[in-house]
């Protein structure tokens, strides 16, 4: 669920678009931001819900990760899902279904599928590009996002780089650089969805957004809501943690 920004062009119209009136450049400024939503490992509780025109479901959510290659996500609730797992190692994933004690792993023509009825695709759980390094990145303006200014920020994908998007748009909080704004387009040009962080608050000793809204563009009154009860950051886990065994057992 990563997508923002990197490079900047070595000339002087690039200088002027890609300096902010902080002496930052472009990529700094996402590099900054990039930093604060990383640790060397996290451990949360989410509370994710599902909006629909005629229904909403919520989930209680358990989640640990180590770096970017090592993901695993326990559903605690309802009932029916309690002991529902995925687990990410590299770019693969695997799904536990205790209902029918049955391990699933996941073939690529299920990548684009909806992840547990979301506006997350399964892709999303896999993705390894970085905002630092797989975008050419441009600054536009500043733009206040719930009364904070922020730098306005386009970001191009590298010819290179193995993404999704054809173009990022990214609002960063000048103060405390939190991501609070993003919007991801197609190769067309056109929107798909947009990210909006809300809810301000210390999180694992960072300021951070609170609660995360995905808005699919071209579906009306849909909306998934990921809410942060706890985020803990750089507690220790090893790597035999993310195992398919362990994905059967943890709680």
């Amino acid at each position: 669920m990563r997508t923002y920004l990197m490079v900047l062009a070595l000339c002087v119209v690039g200088l002027l678009n890609g300096t902010a009136q902080s002496g930052l450049s472009a990529k700094e400024i996402v590099a900054k931001a990039d930093e604060k939503l990383r640790g060397q490992s996290s451990i949360a509780e989410i509370k994710m819900t599902i909006v629909r025109p005629s229904w909403q479901r919520e989930m209680s959510l358990k989640s640990w990760s180590l770096g970017d290659a090592y993901s695993l996500i326990l559903v605690t609730a309802p009932a029916r899902d309690r002991g529902t797992a995925f687990l990410k190692r590299n770019r693969e994933i695997w799904n536990w279904q205790p209902t029918i004690d049955r391990t699933i792993k996941m073939p690529p023509s299920m990548m684009s599928q909806s992840w547990m009825g979301s506006d997350f695709t399964n892709d999303d759980l896999v993705r390894e590009s970085s905002t630092v390094n797989d975008y050419i990145h441009k600054l536009l303006g500043s733009e206040k996002i719930d009364g904070r200014d922020c730098y306005r920020l386009e970001l191009v994908p590298t010819e290179k780089a193995a993404v999704v998007w054809g173009k990022v748009l990214l609002w960063i909080d000048k103060q405390d650089f939190m991501q609070l704004k993003t919007e991801f387009y197609d190769e067309d040009g056109y929107l798909v969805n947009t990210m909006l962080g809300k809810d301000v608050k210390t999180l694992g000793g960072k300021l951070l957004p609170a609660r995360l809204e995905v808005i699919p563009a071209d579906k009306p009154n849909h909306k998934t809501i990921i809410e942060y009860s706890t985020l803990e950051f750089d507690k220790p886990i090893k790597t035999d943690f993310f195992s398919v065994q362990n994905m059967k057992r943890v709680r």
